[in-house]
């Protein structure tokens, strides 16, 4: 094929999370640090008062809690911009530009009033509620808001992401409540699963998805352990463009850490780059990874005279991710496929359809089969 750089269209394709060409791309997200701080919870029941001091850490957000009643409550979310939202749970009418993969998780279709246009084309949205179309209403996505739209929709809360803080601010002029979301690791990952079933009182629900990506994340623990230091295999993930690729920081970057893969990128202490190809020639990674929204397939690397000389196109050892948001409990799945086609020889005995199936059963109510599945 020859010339890949050159004749492929590096477009990436818009999928199930909305991430413009320039952005980055896969499990790894921009690069914001956020301190540790201090968060206290304040609780009123009747006429007594419990006062909860508390240090912990939280990456990216803090909570403070101030029951009126054993159904209601208020939460204070410090979000990623670095803006205090109050918040009165459970929300009963909210819009999702972001993290709309947790819907089905918490079982909250009640409470959606608006969605993003690109939940339209997801895959688990789909499966979970084929008429998501003609129920729920599209009020554009979070870099390009349907604001007469969003109005109408009288929302008590619009969950959106920090790509655009213009937007946010345009919306919060207009008088609407919004939070802004952006996990930028496994932990804050569950973190912000953990505040969505604040949001809606589904602390129980989300806590049992948590558990059952913890079981998945046990079972690769446990298996890659077993791997000698010599015998750990380099690995890359590719993004939007074939020399892009997940570096240091970030979810991506996490997931290789457990999985048992290094990381030549992650010395580059950012969350992607963009790499001359000497460069990936000279990390000769033995797997590659390709973000499931490119617009190039595994093939295009293999049959590529560019990458030729590199040790996993020898080995025909590239491979595509699914197009799953990474914002969700799909993470963990991904993980497994990732971990099994990595070192296949520790997972020989481990079924992925069936463990993928019992995940989805189990966090999201429908089968594996409803879905996209892994090539």
């Amino acid at each position: 094929m020859g010339g890949l750089l050159n004749n492929l269209s590096l477009r990436a394709k818009r999928g199930n999370l909305p991430i413009p060409k320039s952005w980055p791309h896969g499990l790894s997200f921009p690069r914001k640090r956020e301190s540790s701080k201090k968060t206290g919870f304040r609780v009123k029941h009747g006429m007594t008062k419990v006062t909860l001091l508390m240090n912990f850490l939280v990456a990216g957000f803090s909570l403070i809690l101030t029951f009126s009643s054993p159904e209601a409550s208020t939460i204070t979310y410090n979000d990623k911009l670095g803006r205090k939202v109050a918040i009165d749970v459970p929300v009963k009418r909210a819009v999702f530009f972001i993290s709309y993969e947790l819907i089905p998780t918490l079982g909250v279709w009640d409470k959606v009033v608006g969605i993003s246009r690109w939940a339209y084309d997801n895959d688990l949205m789909k499966a979970a509620k084929p008429d998501i179309e003609k129920t729920i209403p599209s009020v554009g996505s979070g870099s390009d808001v349907n604001i007469e739209a969003l109005l109408k929709l009288k929302p008590d809360l619009v969950i959106t992401w920090t790509f655009k803080p213009e937007t946010i601010r345009f919306m919060e002029e207009k008088g609407l409540k919004v939070i802004a979301i952006y996990p930028e690791s496994l932990e804050e990952l569950h973190d912000v699963m953990r505040l969505h079933g604040r949001l809606f009182k589904r602390e129980k629900q989300m806590e049992h998805s948590i558990s059952q990506m913890e079981k998945i994340f046990k079972l690769i623990k446990e298996r890659v352990s077993k791997i000698p230091d010599d015998k750990r295999k380099k690995v890359l993930w590719l993004g939007g463009k074939p020399t892009s690729v997940a570096c240091g920081i970030g979810v991506t970057n996490d997931v290789f850490k457990l999985i048992g893969g290094i990381n030549p990128a992650s010395v580059i202490r950012q969350r992607n780059a963009d790499i001359p190809m000497e460069r990936i020639i000279a990390w000769n990674p033995d797997v590659i990874f390709i973000w499931g929204n490119a617009s190039y397939r595994a093939r295009d690397i293999l049959n590529s005279s560019q990458w030729s000389s590199v040790k996993a196109v020898k080995k025909g050892r590239v491979y595509k991710a699914p197009e799953w948001s990474t914002w969700s409990p799909r993470l963990a799945p991904i993980a497994l496929w990732m971990a099994i086609k990595t070192y296949p020889e520790y997972f020989g005995d481990v079924n992925l359809n069936k463990a993928t199936d019992e995940f989805y059963r189990s966090v999201f109510s429908i089968p594996y089969t409803k879905v996209k599945k892994f090539e």
